[in-house]
């Protein structure tokens, strides 16, 4: 699907209802975190006119989606490599390596900061506090497993045993 054009499925829009469902009739717009997570499930990314297709659901504007969108860094404004690795390099993290981690791991994958390796399994990004600064550098990868204490080495681990995992999940395809 193209970030140009964003059709909402009936099975989409089902489970809109369900989330919207959760709020007083008034409020459905505190739906709009969860629609988007249901889009970003669906296609991998948040399009924009994916949030289009949410603000004409919640009767809302289109630039009160756009804000959610923009403000989070769990929803991916493009598609992403299979595995997201977010690095902390907020100032506490900074002052315990959180950059040096960012910088190696973007050296050793051969990218940006923000940019996904050719093979589309990693996509290295800076990220906001993660919440866990006495455990730093700390990482999340994919949104929802976090790593701390991530010198060169356990890095290097990380990556390793990511690219085995996508090479297992490859072979059980074919």
């Amino acid at each position: 699907m193209s970030t140009e054009e964003y059709i909402l499925s009936d099975a989409t829009a089902a489970r809109f209802a369900r989330e919207v469902a959760k709020y007083p009739v008034d409020q459905k717009v505190s739906a709009v975190m969860a629609c988007l997570s249901i889009v970003q499930d669906e296609i991998g990314f948040v399009s924009r006119a994916s949030e289009d297709a949410i603000a004409a659901y919640l009767a809302m504007p289109p630039i009160a989606v756009y804000e959610v969108t923009t403000f989070y860094n769990m929803y991916n404004q493009r598609k992403l490599g299979q595995f997201k690795l977010n690095v902390c390099t907020n100032l506490p993290c900074q002052l315990r390596d959180g950059q040096k981690a960012l910088n190696h791991l973007c050296e050793k994958l051969g990218v940006d900061e923000g940019g996904t390796t050719a093979d589309g399994l990693f996509t290295v990004q800076k990220s906001e506090c993660l919440g866990a600064c006495a455990d730093s550098p700390v990482m999340l990868v994919n949104d929802r497993q976090m790593c701390s204490f991530m010198s060169n080495a356990r890095l290097d681990e990380l990556v390793d045993v990511l690219k085995a995992h996508a090479a297992a999940q490859s072979a059980v395809k074919n």
